[in-house]
């Protein structure tokens, strides 16, 4: 595609978001489409706080991808008036001495970073908020922290339109059909033509694309509570309370300290049940704010009866095992599928979006074997943590 060549991005989430900057980067002209806004009360990229962490066990690809993109999120964050980013650090625990933590610490100091491995009576020391009561140890990185989800999202867009990008408001059907795509129709009849497209549709990938993708990426419901932490007690701020994930012998919580007096946030890291994102319910359940409250109870006693100031319920739009798509589409030569976030796909947003900006521009398949549409396969078997 020439330098004049124009790419049209349906879905403007973190993925779709990032992969129009990039392509608008490199000269092209970029129409952005999304059919609630950026960052939208539905989407996987709305709602207020995600994790940025480069704890990934052996799948250090990953760690390196966290770090790159973590660059691109500080800059961002300079623009904004408001935060996007929040370094308060994440640490994470863990009951008995598991491959996770060595594997993580492993890939972190072949990287450089400055992560910290902590015992119980070091962690109870510096994070007096929690109780480590069954922990083994721990590890705390101390570059990493909180993104802020829809302003990031919002910002990133709003920029990309002051530069020169476009975005279009709009609902986008897909045609299904073999051999490049010429355009596609808008429901307010109105037809957008590209040289390419990328479709980045979060759990609106397997509607649009049902024969290819129908099985392949799962939406699974989400629930996420916050909690009033006592009156004057500085030790629930970000200045003192890191991010965290209790791995809990594989009943993973994490959460975040009190974010712009949002209130101190907890959630079960599990897959809810399959969900579709234009009906599920967004009510939020009373058996789930009672898991989330015995858990709370247990590791942070001082938030015992902390009453509730807020509730979001959302989904993860998982690939099979938790690795992400981006990939062409195998009958439509200049179309780009991008997703599979799996509830961890957020903070790797700037990277997601590079890889997807090439893909779109080059003549290749993609590079990276894990990323590729013939590796997801059709049932639920999490591996990406």
């Amino acid at each position: 595609m020439g330098t004049k060549g124009h790419v049209a991005v349906i879905g403007a989430g973190v993925f779709g978001a990032w992969t129009a900057e990039h392509l608008r980067r490199s000269g092209h002209r970029v129409t952005l489409v999304d059919m609630e806004g950026p960052a939208h009360s539905r989407a996987s990229s709305g709602g207020e706080s995600r994790m940025t962490r480069g704890a990934y066990g052996r799948d250090a690809i990953y760690t390196r991808m966290a770090l790159d993109s973590l660059k691109e999120w500080k800059a961002l964050s300079a623009t904004s008036g408001l935060p996007i980013f929040v370094p308060h650090g994440v640490l994470f625990f863990f009951p008995s001495e598991e491959a996770y933590l060595t594997d993580s610490v492993a890939a972190h100091r072949a990287l450089g970073l400055p992560t910290e491995l902590l015992s119980p009576a070091e962690m109870s020391r510096r994070f007096p908020m929690i109780d480590f009561t069954g922990v083994h140890a721990g590890m705390f990185e101390p570059g990493f922290g909180a993104l802020m989800a829809r302003r990031a999202v919002q910002t990133l867009v709003k920029n990309f339109v002051a530069a020169g990008g476009e975005f279009r408001h709009e609902l986008a059907h897909v045609p299904q059909h073999g051999g490049p795509l010429q355009s596609i129709q808008f429901a307010s009849g109105m037809r957008l033509e590209a040289d390419a497209f990328v479709f980045a549709l979060g759990p609106w990938l397997p509607k649009a694309f049902p024969e290819l993708l129908g099985n392949r990426i799962f939406a699974t419901r989400q629930e996420i509570f916050y909690f009033a932490p006592p009156g004057g007690d500085r030790r629930f701020l970000p200045d003192v309370m890191p991010g965290w994930a209790d791995f809990n012998a594989g009943d993973m919580y994490y959460g975040f300290p009190d974010l712009e007096a949002r209130g101190v946030k907890f959630a079960h890291d599990k897959h809810g049940i399959a969900v579709d994102p234009d009906t599920q319910s967004r009510e939020p359940t009373r058996a789930a704010l009672d898991e989330v409250i015995a858990f709370r109870d247990r590791r942070f006693p001082l938030l015992k009866g902390a009453p509730v100031t807020g509730a979001e319920v959302c989904q993860y739009e998982n690939s099979s095992n938790g690795d992400f798509l981006i990939d062409r589409h195998p009958a439509m030569s200049n179309v780009v599928l991008v997703g599979g976030g799996s509830g961890h796909g957020f903070k790797h947003g700037p990277e997601v979006g590079r890889l997807a900006a090439e893909l779109a521009l080059g003549a290749g398949n993609q590079s990276e074997p894990r990323f590729s549409l013939a590796t997801k396969g059709e049932t639920q078997h999490r591996e990406v943590h």
